[in-house]
């Protein structure tokens, strides 16, 4: 079984643009960096027989030894998604850059809940209402075809489409995505020691001083 993590290289300009301001692009890029070093080491730790990136961009520093790498294609994120899992195949547990909690506990928990040969599928709703993993007993890349992303209620939908072919939805624990500075802070001051607290820690005013600066 593989963990196929779906992500961007973290490029100025180019990632967590939603966090843009307060906090500048460059600062935006490292929390990207951080939150997809954090989540890549939770996947190399994890004991899956395969780890794969689907990317968008080219792999730098942040990305550990024994990875399979392969280029993102299509377009829009649901195109890309269904591209990802062609690639990968399956069983497996697809997720993204924006919950560098996960730890490889988690992702193998989830893991010993796949039955290859089962009608169990496996969802990780996150708080803003989407979803920030995809358990798939095999690779089914039509499940993402119609399912609205990045709305108030992709998860409900996407867990719908799933039961349309015949899965039952099992759900994992619901994840905090980062999408606002708010998000950043929590996130962060519940990884003492990770790469993301670190780089929160040298921002200009800190991710809660900056939270403070929006209320």
């Amino acid at each position: 079984m593989h963990v196929l993590v779906v992500a961007k290289e973290p490029i100025a300009g180019r990632v967590k643009t939603r966090l843009c301001p307060p906090l500048d692009p460059r600062e935006a890029a490292a929390v990207a960096e951080a939150a997809l070093a954090d989540t890549l080491d939770a996947v190399a730790g994890s004991g899956a027989d395969r780890w794969i990136l689907a990317l968008d961009g080219r792999p730098g520093p942040w990305l550990p030894a024994g990875f399979e790498v392969v280029p993102q294609r299509g377009d829009g994120l649901a195109e890309r998604l269904a591209a990802a899992w062609q690639d990968a195949g399956g069983p497996g547990i697809q997720i993204g850059m924006d919950t560098p909690q996960v730890t490889a506990g988690i992702l193998d928990a989830a893991l010993a809940r796949l039955d290859p040969t089962g009608r169990h599928a496996l969802l990780g709703p996150a708080s803003d209402g989407g979803w920030w993993a995809v358990g798939l007993p095999c690779a089914t890349p039509e499940i993402f075809t119609g399912v609205p992303m990045s709305s108030p209620h992709t998860g409900r939908l996407q867990a719908e489409r799933m039961r349309s072919f015949g899965w039952d939805v099992d759900l994992l624990d619901e994840m905090r995505d980062i999408d606002t500075v708010e998000d950043l802070d929590v996130v962060a001051a519940a990884l003492p020691g990770s790469c993301l607290a670190a780089t929160v820690a040298t921002l200009a005013l800190g991710a809660r001083a900056l939270t403070a600066a929006l209320a």
